[in-house]
Formats: structure tokens, sequence, C-alpha cells
């Protein structure tokens, strides 16, 4: 995490009018959306509405057609410290036709704290067993990921984001396709992550056991925002007033601000081109 001397010139994430066409196909039309330090986002709405792809813009791997990324206060191309942005996909396999361990998987997340063919150091050791403790999987660490549960496999991808331990994490429906007791297994590892000052963009379909975590509801119809405001019930979000014109609700203090310096995140067992818009 970044000390309390950094300076932050900016929110963490600022999206001024941002527009994605996949395919020829619009997908995200004119949205404007910012997320400032600390804050914990839930980024929702009906498959199809445009979340994911919002999430992936966000993090540089959908350009946009129209519009500017920021990430604390740095236009997105010229983002220099991705470390401090840790980037969790929509669920494939953590195994991505790998076969590798528990521990390579989440190692991984320390390659932009070294540099290539460095072997680990201590401090990376250090965060990679704390990253394996914080989602309860030290007990797996030799085991191979392709033999691990589909909930285990998404933990193991939130440890390997938490293991560089950025300050920006993107979460894109960790949820999706995961069992209640792993459902509540993550909402406790964000849990922390959010008392320990972390901002969290988090993508979901529906909450369930993190809803207790959210400040902020962002609702996504037809590549548009049609809500940003405080925290809503799953069955609110899906509710058929969102349709509707003029619904649109601007959340209070979201002008974005210009400044500093932010991350990118990648690594070798990510599985782009799964994600839904």
């Amino acid at each position: 995490m970044t000390t309390a001397s950094t300076l932050v010139a900016g929110p963490a994430v600022a999206l001024r009018d941002g527009s994605v066409a996949l395919g020829g196909r619009p997908i995200l039309r004119g949205v404007d959306l910012v997320v400032h330090d600390g804050d914990f986002v839930a980024l929702m709405g009906a498959n199809g509405s445009g979340k994911s792809t919002l999430v992936r813009a966000l993090v540089g791997l959908n350009p946009l057609t129209t519009g500017e990324v920021r990430l604390f206060g740095a236009p997105l191309d010229r983002h220099a410290d991705w470390r401090r942005v840790g980037y969790v996909p929509q669920r494939a396999s953590a195994a991505a036709g790998v076969p590798s361990s528990v521990w390579e998987v989440v190692a991984s997340g320390r390659l932009t704290h070294r540099r290539l063919l460095r072997p680990l150091s201590r401090a990376d050791r250090t965060a990679v067993e704390r990253a394996l403790d914080v989602v309860g999987l030290s007990d797996r660490r030799r085991e191979s990921v392709g033999d691990l549960s589909g909930g285990q496999q998404q933990r193991v991808l939130i440890a390997r984001a938490l293991a560089g331990e950025p300050d920006l994490f993107f979460l894109d429906e960790p949820t999706a396709g995961v069992d209640l007791p792993n459902q509540q297994i993550l909402a406790d590892t964000l849990g922390h992550l959010k008392d320990d000052g972390a901002t969290i963009v988090l993508v979901a379909h529906e909450l369930g056991p993190l809803a207790p975590l959210v400040d902020r509801c962002v609702v996504m119809r037809d590549g548009r925002i049609a809500y940003d405001g405080a925290p809503l019930a799953d069955h609110e979000v899906h509710a058929s007033w969102f349709a509707e014109p003029h619904t649109h609700h601007h959340h209070t203090g979201s002008e974005p601000r210009t400044g500093d310096r932010s991350p990118q995140i990648s690594a070798p067992v990510d599985s782009p081109g799964t994600e839904r818009p």
C-alpha cells in the first residue's frame, strides 16, 4: 500500500465521456465516472449492460473510442507505476491451461516489483505468503491450481492481485459461479482490504455477502450509467424503473481532478477475451 506521505493529485479513477466500440458495435456511450481514494464502488447491471467493458476500459484492456481515463490524476497512457493497481479478471480459470501451482500463480503478482528473471526477494516471498493467508489458501500453496474448485481458483486470482500490494483494485464479477462459503471468504478478504484503506471497484450482477462493504452503487443500462449513488439492494438494481428516461442520478463530489501518476497490471495467467460486455 502507498504510505500516507504519498502525494495524490487526483481521484483514484476518473473517466470523462468514455465510449467503447467492440467489433464496430457501440458498447459504452459517453460515460463519466469518478472513484475517490478509499471508495468501495459496485458496478452493477444486467448482463450486456456494459459493466465489464467499462472496468476493462479503466485498466486499458478495452481502448476508448472517445474520452479519457485518468488513474490517480495521470492519463492512462502516461501512467507509470502499475504496482498501485490490481486487476482480477472475470473468472475463466486461474490455471488458464498452464500447469501452475497456487504459489506460482500468486507469486506472478510480484512481477511489477522486480526485474525480469530476477529471483523472488524476501519481501516478495513475504507478500505472497501474506496474500495466501488472507484468502485462506496457505495450506494449498503447492497444489496445482487446476485441481481447485472454481471458488478457490477465484481466491487464487485475488491473492495474485493482493501480492502486488496495490492501492486500487478492480474485480470483475469475482463471485460469479462461486458457492456461498467461498463468497463469504471473498467478502471477508475485501473487508480487510477496505479496512486497510484500499480503493475497490467491483463488477457484480448481484452482491450477496459483499453488500455490507459497498459505499456506492453505479448501475449500468445499455452502455450508460443509469444510477450513481447510495448502495442498493440486489432487487432494486434490476428494477424496471432504471430503464426509464431521466433516472440517472449522480453521486455527489464526483468531479475529476488532475494531477499525479498511476498503474497498470498484467499477469501471465490472465485470459483476455473471455469477458462479457
